[in-house]
């Protein structure tokens, strides 16, 4: 049988829920998924310090795919340590609608939003100036500009669809100004695929009068936190969202990927089988496309979507399933759906 080598990177709260809902799903795959575990949670990075750190990026480099559960954050943050130790340069997140899901927001929203995994003013938290004033630096770089327009014209081309890069180039010149000739040079090398720029407050504005009128949209880090953010909002739920970070190569080429849920450790649900694993699961759809499984990571995600429409839903989503049940229906039905195929 095929087999795929992934690391697994376990975390707190929910973690082990969600790892349990994502096994359960592998095992009904027409191939392996050989998990290699290393343990992220709180308490084995305080006994055993950064050592732990090696450990993980040791496997990364080794596998070169991860999926990964939510961590908390008490001294350090799991996530932002694992972004520069792995130099992540791109961060992928997908956000559709859900049918059977109740949102204030009546149209039907399916994006993908590349987000520039660095800089911008994440990597400042600035400094005061006397009693009255503060400044901070914020930074905006070439190359991880250049990936990210790159990832996002690649996606495109896949799925038939148009790319928008946005920021706010008419103010920020120089900054976002660099981030937008980066993306249009890269636009350069895709004749076949239309593509524009829009400001950035003109396209929160245009996604949710007009979604139909976006697909693949390109932007620098906090722009893409704030729109992804927004975007999960008219799904109707933060925990409908997974993400992907990726670094590259000097040839652009994917070297490292990393899956995750968009969620967090919700250490006040932990170990009662409530929680929501649909973002855990469509993470992990998403590392299959990236291994080139790309009709089952299909699959996957029309399947967790059918579960949820047909009322198979966790009390988050004004449900009554538990965490396991849940995941048993999705089984089920990505079951079926792979013998109608067959």
């Amino acid at each position: 049988m095929k087999t795929y080598h992934v690391l697994e990177m376990l975390g707190d709260g929910i973690s082990a829920e969600l790892s349990r809902s994502v096994h359960t799903l592998a095992a009904s795959l027409p191939f392996a998924i050989d998990f290699e575990q290393v343990d992220l949670s709180l308490e084995t990075r305080n006994a055993r310090g950064p050592v732990v750190y090696d450990e993980t990026m040791s496997a990364m480099e080794r596998l070169g795919v991860a999926i990964k559960y939510p961590t908390a954050t008490e001294t350090e943050s799991p996530n932002r340590i694992l972004r520069e130790r792995c130099n992540f340069a791109v961060i992928h997140r997908p956000v559709m609608s859900f049918e059977g899901v109740k949102t204030n927001f009546k149209r039907s929203l399916d994006i993908d939003v590349v987000r520039v995994a660095t800089g911008g003013t994440y990597m400042d938290r600035g400094r005061r100036i006397g009693n009255e004033s503060a400044v901070s630096l914020r930074v905006i770089e070439r190359t991880p500009s250049l990936h990210a327009g790159r990832f996002a014209f690649r996606l495109a081309s896949a799925l038939g669809a148009s790319v928008v890069s946005t920021s706010k180039y008419t103010i920020q010149r120089e900054a976002d100004g660099l981030f937008e000739e980066s993306v249009e040079s890269i636009s350069n090398h895709y004749p076949g695929i239309p593509y524009r720029r829009e400001l950035f407050d003109a396209l929160l504005a245009g996604v949710i009068l007009h979604p139909d009128r976006y697909r693949v949209i390109v932007c620098p880090n906090e722009y893409g936190d704030f729109l992804s953010d927004m975007a999960c909002g008219l799904i109707g739920s933060i925990g409908l969202g997974d993400s992907a970070s990726y670094s590259f190569n000097d040839e652009g080429e994917i070297r490292l990927a990393m899956f995750d849920p968009s969620g967090g450790s919700a250490p006040d649900i932990a170990g009662r089988n409530i929680c929501n694993p649909t973002a855990a699961l469509l993470a992990f759809a998403s590392m299959l496309r990236h291994l080139g499984e790309v009709e089952i990571s299909k699959q996957m995600r029309k399947s967790i979507k059918s579960a949820i429409a047909s009322g198979s839903k966790t009390a988050d989503l004004g449900g009554k399933l538990s965490t396991d049940d849940f995941t048993a229906v999705v089984v089920e039905t990505f079951e079926s759906q792979l013998t109608a195929k067959a």
